[in-house]
């Protein structure tokens, strides 16, 4: 991650709704560092406490009740890292306000996205990321130029067991990027699918993307936090794309550039790829 300095006033101001999750706390840390941000507060109905600590230090208030949060407040960003359950009233909430946010939890239909920004004040901004880590978005890209070359395409994502959405985000982002890069082309599979399930195995085959023969396999296991493994087949030949994520700060990066950005877009904006420069 790079190097910042701690959050000076006058930066963009930053609602952490989730603040007391595992994504959450890690975000108050990187906001808090960044010199050109200021961690305003933190949403969470378990922000008992009242403040976040970092250190032992209260940097900012927490609250239990985001409408209270807002009003108090007033950020000019809000990030969710929440539950697919919450995270739309979370949104909802805030972009009545014209305050522009930053999704990072996934789960969260692109229907229900465009229903939420299309009531906001005009110049609010909803950007959303299936995945924040720039390492990700490179292995989403290469997944889409080699996707029209191998009839075959395979994802097996793997996460650490209290992930609560399956398949991920990624996962899904990535069956669509290759699947759009196939149309128009005769490259098809040719690999069962979920015919040759025994009947008392359904899923064996994973579940398939829209009818476009890419399957998703996804794993719930500790000794992971995320990996994504894109496996390619044609006659003769096989390729595999991987991406593996040790630690949460590999995030940070992506996301601190998505606070930095969001002010200067409008409407729905999806993907890392739309912020960096490829």
């Amino acid at each position: 991650m790079e190097e910042e300095t701690t959050g000076v006033a006058g930066g963009t101001r930053v609602l952490v709704s989730g603040c007391m999750g595992k994504m959450g706390t890690e975000i108050v840390k990187a906001v808090h560092a960044a010199h050109d941000l200021t961690l305003a507060g933190g949403y969470d109905p378990l922000a008992g406490k009242g403040s976040i600590l970092i250190d032992g230090s209260e940097v900012a208030p927490a609250f239990t009740d985001l409408s209270v949060a807002l009003a108090e407040v007033k950020p000019d960003v809000l990030i969710d890292f929440t539950m697919p359950s919450a995270a739309p009233d979370n949104l909802a909430l805030a972009l009545a306000e014209g305050v522009s946010c930053v999704l990072g939890t996934s789960g969260v239909p692109t229907a229900k996205l465009e229903e939420l920004i299309a009531t906001a004040p005009e110049g609010t901004a909803l950007f959303v990321a299936p995945n924040f880590t720039t390492g990700a978005v490179l292995m989403m890209m290469l997944s889409k130029l080699a996707a029209p070359y191998f009839e075959d395409i395979e994802i097996f994502e793997f996460h650490h067991n209290n992930k609560k959405d399956s398949p991920s985000g990624t996962a899904v982002a990535t069956a669509e990027m290759m699947a759009d890069a196939r149309m128009g082309t005769e490259v098809m599979s040719t690999a069962p699918g979920s015919e040759t399930e025994l009947a008392a195995y359904p899923g064996a085959r994973g579940s398939e993307y829209q009818e476009s023969g890419i399957r998703i396999h996804s794993v719930r296991t500790n000794g992971y936090m995320a990996t994504q493994e894109i496996l390619y087949g044609s006659p003769g030949q096989r390729m595999t794309i991987r991406h593996d994520t040790f630690d949460r700060n590999s995030y940070m990066p992506g996301i601190l550039l998505a606070l930095r950005k969001v002010k200067s877009l409008s409407g729905l904006v999806i993907g890392l790829e739309e912020l960096m420069e490829l």
